[in-house]
């Protein structure tokens, strides 16, 4: 008789309202309306005001687009690169204990404290036309990166640097090491090992860290403008593009670019959130 009344006084504690749910739940709403679901409203309400054929026609004006394709072809050749980089690094650290490991992961990890005008500048300093690499490249090659496609390039590579890395290298950290040591006791080399047993067990980290840093990279705005020249119909991006079109008062062409933008990092986290723990089956 005791044990049913405990189980049913159990029940009833159960069931009890929790005051804190809908409270916390309204207090994170609250503070998410005015600092980060109305700015994005407002974007899409400004962008939409005119209708969509008005939309369209100031999104396929040719500078508009370019800054499009641009963005997206020098933030995808970047995310590759990160991505190889955070996947090798992460691998190293992983697996080796080595004396300078600490302060190689804090150096790996510094981009992200460092302004993104600092980095711009930083590779002024190193790619540019006097710079410690630049002046020699350009005097014996006759190649000059800065300003071009291959600075907005370095530029995101430098400001995206860890973030492939910090999602892959706890993954490697939780792998169970005992299936490598299975695979190399059936012959397997460490090539194999690496592609058919490691690198499968990555697949969510992979795809998240790529994710992660093409939406950063797409968005990148101090270090590009600082080594790009801002140049329109070549070196100009879309952030770029949305700050020179502010500047000059043509608000409906920066807001046709920020929808674009909006929708991509929605897209793109999105993707993350509903296929991550898919992939990692």
């Amino acid at each position: 008789m005791g044990a049913v009344t405990a189980s049913r006084n159990s029940g009833v504690a159960d069931q009890r309202f929790d005051l804190g749910k809908p409270v916390g739940i309204g207090l994170v709403i609250a503070a998410m309306l005015p600092l980060v679901i109305m700015p994005l409203l407002s974007v899409f309400i400004f962008g939409m005001k005119e209708g969509p054929v008005h939309f369209w026609k100031v999104l396929s004006a040719p500078a508009a687009l370019f800054s499009i394709k641009l963005s997206l072809l020098t933030s995808s050749v970047a995310t590759v690169c990160n991505v190889l980089f955070g996947l090798l690094a992460a691998y190293v650290l992983s697996k080796y204990d080595f004396a300078g490991s600490s302060a190689l992961m804090i150096i790996i990890s510094l981009p992200t404290a460092i302004p993104t005008a600092v980095a711009g500048f930083a590779l002024l300093l190193l790619w540019g036309k006097y710079g410690l690499i630049g002046y020699y490249l350009e005097r014996y090659t006759d190649f000059e990166v800065m300003f071009t496609t291959a600075a907005i390039i370095l530029a995101n590579i430098f400001v995206t640097f860890p973030l492939a890395f910090g999602v892959i290298k706890p993954a490697l950290d939780n792998f169970d090491r005992s299936y490598e040591d299975a695979a190399e006791t059936m012959g397997a080399s460490r090539w194999q090992t690496f592609f058919y047993v490691v690198l499968p067990s990555l697949r969510g980290a992979l795809v998240t860290g790529a994710l992660l840093t093409f939406a950063r990279s797409i968005g990148e705005f101090g270090s590009t403008i600082m080594v790009s020249g801002n140049l329109a119909m070549k070196t100009q991006t879309a952030p770029l593009y949305i700050f020179t079109k502010f500047n000059e008062g043509d608000v409906e062409g920066a807001n046709a670019i920020a929808v674009v933008l909006a929708v991509i990092s929605f897209a793109v986290f999105s993707l993350i959130i509903l296929f991550r723990n898919r992939l990692e089956r």
